[in-house]
């Protein structure tokens, strides 16, 4: 029996296991495995808003186990302290060993928070990259609401995905303008971005004219080519470089409640393998999303290397989006199967970037095609349209785990730039504005 093991329970690791059991849903002797540090699912996308308490945990939390029981695929809810691509195992931190036949590395990152002193929800700033995290803000956000005071928010060098960063920022601002407090709530976007709308892409389209006009509209500062030396309980230490990296000038930034993106790196149970990973920790993959070493190891989403595309003056990296993960994971399950079959792999993922931002009442979305440039597309446009439509992607993804569906109702929507019947927009906008 073929043994298909994926390592990982988010975004791409589940939509991977159901794309390869509907894929070869007439394999009768195929088995999938689903590894998972954590028993739940949770729709990172969501995180902002749990950090402004506009979401609570369970409304974005999946148990995971009933669900894929459904498609007969077997779930180990035990994190992995080491791959064994030798051995074609996989070490538990239980001390269980896993054999499979053809590995998944699903993953998602590890966050780096040990790369500037003083970050992170342990130390002295707040994170959103996971719910644990999320919460957690959104328990600090209500004592700032309480005692209004200045807020810092961006990203670090080294970040690759920006994108978190802005909606969360333009979140806090309609929050507090709601609550009628934003006057006494001054607020400063720090990003290792050498300028703003770069994205870790070079931008997209007039990404630049067009956040730095939101970030004007919200009376936010901010500060490019940003290096955050350190973060003390009240106080972010900050270096501003030049185009030519060049010392520019020192910032010494009093917040009372700050939100900094980390970098990412690979997770320890990959960490240092020599073939299978880069220095930071990410999956070498090829073409077919296979490692060129290990040839039935494949990997899909925030785990996969990807070189940055240029140098900056502050390190920056790619970022990895929904779109983009969930053409990846079709991609493997092909030609996972394909290689069952005898036959060579042969199906590529599109790496397209599609990406919304909310920003509480409106929001902007971005289409790069390919996600590398030159592109054949280059489009940027923000509206209401594109808040509801982050609403409709939280519903559709929530709706995948526990329906077990492929459908690629994001890529249908999103590619005809959210399309969607005005009755299916009203009901869904009546349901959500409890928020």
């Amino acid at each position: 029996m073929t043994h298909i093991v994926v390592l990982g329970g988010g975004i791409g690791g589940v939509s991977m296991a159901y794309d390869m059991r509907a894929i070869c849903s007439c394999e009768k002797e195929m088995k999938i495995t689903v590894i998972s540090e954590s028993p739940t699912f949770h729709f990172v996308p969501s995180n902002p808003w749990v950090g402004v308490n506009w979401r609570k945990r369970g409304q974005i939390e999946v148990s995971l186990e009933k669900y894929l029981k459904r498609k007969d695929i077997d779930f180990i809810p035990v994190a992995a302290r080491k791959v064994h691509p030798e051995q074609n195992e996989i070490e538990l931190v239980d001390d269980r060993k896993i054999s499979y036949d053809y590995l998944v590395i699903a993953t998602g990152p590890k966050l780096a928070f040990e790369a500037v002193n003083g970050l992170g929800p342990q130390a002295n700033t707040q994170s959103i990259c996971h719910v644990d995290h999320a919460e957690k803000a959104g328990d600090a956000w209500k004592g700032l609401k309480e005692n209004p005071g200045p807020v810092v928010v961006g990203a670090v060098q080294g970040v690759s995905c920006f994108g978190p960063a802005y909606e969360y920022a333009f979140i806090m601002h309609h929050d507090l303008k709601k609550a009628k407090i934003r006057h006494r709530v001054p607020m400063t976007y720090v990003t290792s971005e050498p300028y703003i709308g770069h994205l870790g892409l070079g931008g997209v389209g007039d990404s630049k004219g067009m956040l730095e006009s939101k970030l004007r509209e919200r009376d936010i500062k901010w500060i490019c080519n940003a290096k955050v030396d350190k973060i003390e309980k009240d106080v972010m230490y900050v270096t501003e470089y030049d185009d030519l990296g060049k010392k520019k000038q020192e910032h010494t930034l009093p917040f009372a409640y700050s939100m900094m993106m980390p970098p990412f790196t690979g997770v320890d149970a990959v960490m240092g393998i020599p073939g299978l990973v880069n220095e930071k920790g990410f999956v070498l993959i090829d073409e077919y999303q296979r490692n060129p070493s290990y040839h039935n190891i494949f990997a899909v989403g925030v785990c996969v290397a990807i070189a940055p595309l240029e140098k900056t003056p502050v390190p920056v990296g790619v970022p990895k989006t929904g779109y983009m993960i969930e053409s990846m994971v079709a991609a493997t399950a092909h030609n996972i199967k394909d290689l069952c079959h005898g036959r060579e792999p042969s199906h590529k993922a599109t790496w397209n970037t599609i990406c919304l931002a909310d920003m509480g009442d409106t929001g902007v979305a971005f289409v790069a095609l390919p996600q590398n440039p030159p592109r054949n597309v280059a489009w940027m446009k923000g509206g209401q349209w594109v808040h509801w439509m982050k609403i409709m992607f939280e519903w559709y993804f929530l709706h995948k785990v526990k329906s077990g569906s492929i459908s690629p109702l994001y890529e249908k929507y999103a590619l005809r730039f959210m399309g969607i019947r005005k009755r299916q927009f009203n009901k869904l906008r009546k349901e959500t504005t409890s928020q």
